[in-house]
């Protein structure tokens, strides 16, 4: 079976979840079942819930784990509604590697990359919004915020300003190369931070992110890793707010002379006092994973 796709901190995530010999491993964004053949043929008691919003990712992965099958259970959704389904479960430990996946990356008819000839973006291609409605449709101040906000980008009411008196744009190439003339040189591709707005717009990842997290502090779960992969300083941003709000014992606002709130309030611990990030020769081997970065909490 060819493989088309390097997991990131392939080895990081395998030492993270060594010791876990019962029950269920979540992998929230299973993609091409890098991860999970992983962690299957490590962990030879536990199984493992494979959850993907992308049904070429699910068919893909389904066909790779067939021996393992009978340890397996498949969900399609949208991996913020994962723990709510599956709460119930003994669940031992949560993986997600967030963000837009190799699979959707280089599919050329997905619309995430500079040279696409479509302008999508969606991972679960059953939604509405897309890439050509945000760039098309969304007003000036809409395209700033996107900009501004999700693509991190420093000229974002230029940015805004030339697509809207530019639109339409056709496609992800149409739009790279337009902006790859306009705007300065630099060390990224000039359309690098804009698609990333768009991306996250049209999907909602940091939305979705923020629930994920919300539903793990509601489910209650006990003694349970969970390790997140994120790829920007949003995402990165976001897990790490959660985990040291999870850790922290107080609760009392700030300036209270004295703890009235009981100071047993941590829901757990902090693994990764840094986060771990890929080793050099990872990097050169696959490029993509140089921004990542995983990041591991306990609940007791």
């Amino acid at each position: 079976m060819n493989i088309p796709h390097i997991p990131v901190l392939y080895n990081e995530v395998l030492e993270t979840f060594k010791n876990i010999n019962e029950g269920y491993i979540i992998d929230c964004t299973t993609g091409f079942a890098g991860h999970s053949s992983g962690l299957l043929g490590q962990n030879e008691n536990i199984k493992l819930i494979c959850n993907d919003q992308d049904d070429e990712a699910l068919a893909f992965s389904k066909k790779r784990l067939e021996s393992f099958e009978s340890r397996v259970i498949f969900n399609k959704g949208n991996f913020e509604h994962v723990i709510d389904t599956f709460k119930d479960y003994d669940i031992r430990g949560v993986l997600a590697d967030i963000g837009v996946s190799s699979l959707q990356l280089d599919k050329l008819e997905r619309g995430f990359g500079f040279e696409s000839l479509t302008l999508d973006m969606r991972m679960n291609q059953n939604q509405s919004l897309d890439a050509a409605t945000v760039v098309n449709t969304y007003s000036q101040s809409d395209l700033e915020r996107v900009f501004r906000d999700f693509g991190e980008v420093r000229e974002y009411k230029k940015v805004a300003s030339l697509i809207v008196n530019n639109r339409p744009f056709n496609s992800s190439k149409e739009l790279a190369d337009f902006l790859s003339k306009k705007m300065p040189k630099g060390k990224l591709h000039a359309a690098t931070l804009p698609f990333q707005g768009i991306r996250i717009e049209v999907n909602d990842e940091l939305g979705v992110l923020e629930r994920l997290f919300d539903s793990l502090e509601k489910a209650k779960l006990k003694n349970c890793l969970i390790a997140i992969i994120s790829f920007h300083s949003l995402e990165d941003r976001i897990v790490k707010n959660y985990f040291k709000k999870w850790s922290k014992s107080c609760i009392c606002p700030e300036g209270v002379f004295r703890c009235e709130c009981g100071n047993n309030h941590a829901l757990g611990k902090i693994i990764t006092k840094k986060p771990i990030i890929p080793t050099p020769l990872e990097i050169k081997q696959n490029p993509r994973s140089r921004s990542s970065k995983l990041r591991i909490f306990k609940f007791d």
